[in-house]
């Protein structure tokens, strides 16, 4: 999953006056895992596999400045390939919209609540997508 790199645009995540740090040091990883636990929890993931899935986040912002309500937007470019075949590159987005507040301190614990939320609807776009799941199929 890419960036790798910690202070590359996507890998910042601004709530006003504060930003949001991923757990997993970049949210290119952290994207990385979430994809990683869904795959195993309904045991398709094989690390020693052909199947490679790679992401380029390409839009990553979660914005809380309205007065009640706050939004958040993903676009990740994803590629699927099977040894030296690509099976599937496509963009995918997500965006999720979510009460929030005019005060700064509960607009940004919003903000952070919502994040993950923002990642599932990624997924959940993902892996509803047909072309997706002939890509990963045997």
């Amino acid at each position: 999953m890419q960036p790798v790199d910690p202070a590359a645009k996507v890998n910042t995540v601004f709530l006003r006056a504060t930003s949001l740090k991923s757990p997993s040091g970049t949210f290119a990883k952290y994207l990385e895992d979430a994809m990683r636990a869904d795959l195993k929890e309904i045991s398709v993931y094989d690390e020693a596999g052909a199947t490679r899935v790679d992401a380029v986040i390409l839009r990553n912002e979660v914005s809380v400045d309205g007065v009640a309500t706050g939004t958040s937007d993903m676009r990740v470019e994803l590629t699927v390939s099977r040894g030296e075949v690509r099976r599937l590159q496509k963009i995918y987005e997500a965006h999720t919209k979510f009460d929030s507040a005019f005060a700064g301190a509960i607009a940004i614990t919003t903000g952070r609540i919502e994040y993950p939320n923002l990642v599932r609807a990624l997924l959940r776009n993902v892996y509803s997508d047909p072309a997706f799941v002939s890509a990963v199929s045997k």
